[in-house]
């Protein structure tokens, strides 16, 4: 019996794929000003189309949604035409793509906003740290906290999204539950301080997100929608007093939907810190399992063959490694991130890291 690795297929959903590794979704912040993909996100997704499975830089499901300058959404009909180009580019290619859907709450400003209202959150809770805006960095400020009457308005928005999502012709969806954006908002008790169905205890702080899975799975088979969650990570401000037992139980619940996988960032992206037992969090979950942070190929074979991942999510090696399968098989040198242009620009840093030589 030939042993399962990082080249081995995996079947999910619909989708047959060729490998395990799998594109991060990396925001890159260039689409148009009207957040619509244009033609050097196509040229960069299909450079990549390799991949086992990409997973689409995460993608606004509403104009509260936003929190970056010039990231592509997913709520009008342009932006999901602009992302259907993309798609079929990469369909062309052989590859697999599901979208990332986004809501990123308090990390976001009034400059960001349809009339510079406040930013949305599950409790009042100013986070520390600078929002990134069209005039450079402006420190966040305090978000207003969502009433319970609100709450089914923005579980439309991600359905609709979904729905959206399924027209641009992608092969599922990933729901974005993490890194400090709205749902890891309500899942972390250290931004969710409410005290009503939607705060307290680990079954309420996770209803929002239940309730979004609810409402995509009637757009969307459940085993071809996925869930990103971030169990440690401090990026955006934001902790939780338990991970450990707060994620068990988030990964529990999410098992009995039947969901394509559970993609965890697995630590803390600031320092890499990884202080609680994710083969818990695997167990808990009944489903194919992504592993993500700072793997390199050494790393992720042996987490595949041991057992404790099924696919393996790249990140940073992406951008600078389009053909970052064709390079882990070789084990040939690969190109160095040039973090100076991931966020925002032109061509350079984004479409013109070179292939590997034939």
């Amino acid at each position: 019996m030939t042993e399962t690795d990082l080249f081995s297929p995996l079947q999910l959903g619909s989708s047959l794929l060729e490998n395990r590794m799998v594109m991060a979704p990396l925001t890159r912040n260039r689409a148009t000003t009207d957040f619509i993909p244009q033609a050097m996100n196509v040229e960069y997704y299909t450079q990549r189309a390799s991949a086992g499975l990409i997973i689409s830089e995460a993608s606004p499901i509403s104009p509260q949604g936003i929190g970056y300058p010039l990231t592509p959404c997913i709520f009008t009909a342009a932006q999901t035409e602009g992302w259907k180009t993309v798609v079929d580019a990469v369909h062309n290619k052989g590859g697999h793509i599901f979208m990332q859907l986004w809501h990123v709450g308090r990390i976001s400003h009034p400059s960001l906003q349809e009339n510079n209202a406040l930013p949305v959150a599950p409790s009042a809770i100013c986070p520390a740290g600078d929002a990134r805006t069209y005039t450079g960095l402006q420190p966040f400020v305090t978000p207003r906290a969502l009433e319970v009457d609100e709450l089914p308005g923005i579980v439309e928005d991600y359905r609709v999204a979904a729905e959206n999502a399924k027209q641009a012709g992608f092969d599922g969806i990933e729901v974005h539950a993490a890194n400090g954006y709205l749902l890891d908002e309500f899942l972390r008790d250290g931004s969710n301080q409410r005290t009503d169905a939607y705060g307290g205890s680990i079954e309420n702080r996770s209803r929002l997100l239940m309730e979004v899975i609810d409402a995509v799975t009637t757009v969307w088979p459940a085993n071809q929608v996925g869930v990103r969650i971030s169990p440690e990570n401090s990026f955006n401000d934001i902790n939780d007093s338990d991970p450990q037992i707060t994620f068990n139980l988030v990964a529990k619940r999410l098992s009995s939907y039947g969901l394509a996988y559970l993609h965890t960032i697995e630590g803390d992206m600031a320092n890499g810190e990884r202080k609680i037992n994710y083969r818990e969090i695997k167990d808990n979950f009944n489903g194919h399992y992504m592993a993500n942070l700072a793997y390199d190929l050494e790393r992720a074979q042996t987490a595949i063959k041991q057992g404790d991942t099924d696919m393996v999510a790249f990140g940073s090696l992406y951008i600078a490694n389009p053909d970052l399968v064709e390079r882990f098989k070789a084990n040939a040198p690969l190109n160095t991130p040039d973090q100076d242009t991931f966020y925002g620009g032109d061509e350079h840093g984004y479409t013109d890291y070179p292939f590997m030589e034939s």
